[in-house]
């Protein structure tokens, strides 16, 4: 039963010439006064979402990025600075990529945010995907193997830091502590301090490749998962694999508990005036993931298309359409996206959080004015959901 709609800022600043037709974007850089407006863009929205009632505000870990896509370097600083400016809004770790992190660093960091936020920031944790990003941090992302071994690790490492009031660990990356003499003794365990105010902690990871390694190791720890959208949500295959995985610990969750799907899309007056504004916003969006293997489906020649200002029809990208029908983009009013909504609600009964987010490059004006709409329009249809929209009136 849905009762918490959050929404995911992955840290994009508000960009002229979106679209197929616009600058390809390895063309595009930015000045840093543009690149750090992302905070602003931030609290105002945080701000927004905070009064009208929604659950959590998630912000993604990036680095590097002058092309103005993802610019968000530090979630645990910035989640702290919005719950200054907040009243009740949690803020998300979506995600804090592990393999560029020490995990006791992370795990002090995290646990200092908790602490001085009262419990409001949200951890999480994902592999990464950009090379630029993780392998310029000394880790493995091109070899996979390598970048889940160590990710594991790390996750264990964090978890045992949490939960124990002492702990040791030796593994293939991490020998902790180091067996050396302090003060008299030798050093056999650490504390890790401070530790997080609510604990064991809440823990999300994007679910990605859905492999039964991977979500087995999701439900040992009780890490929730976030699922995009698309064929593969709507046909139930993450989200049944997940509960298998459960099933499999002896855990008897239903159909998508512990689990959030992700949704991109754009509310209009009508449908085919939400369509149309979601075009340009859909083709920034490809043109940024679809050489990263995040767009499913596209050909090698398509991929190189997007990579050049215009040629597309000829090279046959998927226009939003497809994807609107796969069920990964939505474009409406908001009484489609009630129905919409309501169909995730019917097929996932254990599912209480829907993600809800603008897409790449969206401006922030219009950031603000889908979440007012969301709040008032469609969030009183969903239990539990419309108590604090209402109040916020």
């Amino acid at each position: 039963m849905i009762t918490k709609f959050d929404s995911l800022f992955a840290g994009h600043i508000d960009m002229e010439n979106a679209g197929y037709a616009g600058t390809p974007v390895n063309d595009r850089r930015f000045p840093n006064e543009d690149l750090a407006g992302v905070f602003d863009k931030a609290q105002a929205m945080a701000q927004l979402m905070d009064r009208v009632g929604y659950n959590a505000f998630w912000m993604a870990e990036h680095h590097f990025q002058h092309e103005g896509y993802e610019c968000i370097p530090n979630v645990l600083m910035a989640a702290l600075h919005l719950a200054h400016v907040t009243k009740r809004l949690k803020i998300g770790c979506g995600f804090n990529i592990t393999p560029m992190w020490h995990p006791l660093r992370l795990a002090e960091d995290f646990a200092t945010a908790d602490l001085l936020t009262k419990g409001r920031t949200v951890f999480g944790v994902g592999r990464g995907y950009h090379s630029r990003e993780v392998e310029t941090f000394g880790a493995p992302i091109i070899d996979q193997n390598a970048n889940r071994e160590l990710f594991e690790e790390q996750v264990e490492i964090l978890f045992k830091s949490f939960n124990s009031e002492s702990f040791s660990h030796k593994g293939k990356h991490y020998t902790l502590p180091p067996e050396v003499p302090y003060r008299g003794y030798q050093l056999k365990e650490l504390t890790l301090v401070p530790r997080p105010v609510n604990r064991p902690v809440e823990c999300w990871q994007p679910v990605v490749s859905a492999s039964a390694r991977g979500l087995d190791f999701m439900v040992r720890h009780n890490i929730k998962g976030a699922v995009g959208g698309g064929a593969a949500t709507m046909q139930g295959g993450p989200i049944q694999a997940y509960k298998d995985a459960a099933a499999r610990a002896g855990k008897e969750w239903k159909l998508g508990e512990n689990l959030m799907v992700g949704v991109h899309g754009y509310i209009g007056k009508t449908r085919e005036e939400a369509v149309r504004r979601l075009v340009p916003l859909y083709e920034e969006h490809v043109k940024m993931f679809a050489p990263l293997g995040f767009v499913p489906g596209l050909t090698p020649d398509q991929v190189a298309a997007v990579a050049r200002r215009g040629g597309w029809d000829a090279a046959g990208v998927p226009k939003v359409e497809h994807f609107m029908g796969l069920g990964s983009w939505f474009a409406g009013t908001p009484d489609d996206l009630v129905v919409f909504l309501k169909g995730i609600e019917e097929k996932y009964p254990g599912m209480e959080h829907i993600n809800f987010s603008s897409p790449l490059t969206t401006p922030t004006d219009v950031m603000v004015e889908q979440f007012q709409v969301v709040a008032e329009e469609v969030m009183p249809h969903f239990r539990g959901s419309s108590v604090h929209a209402a109040a916020a009136k």
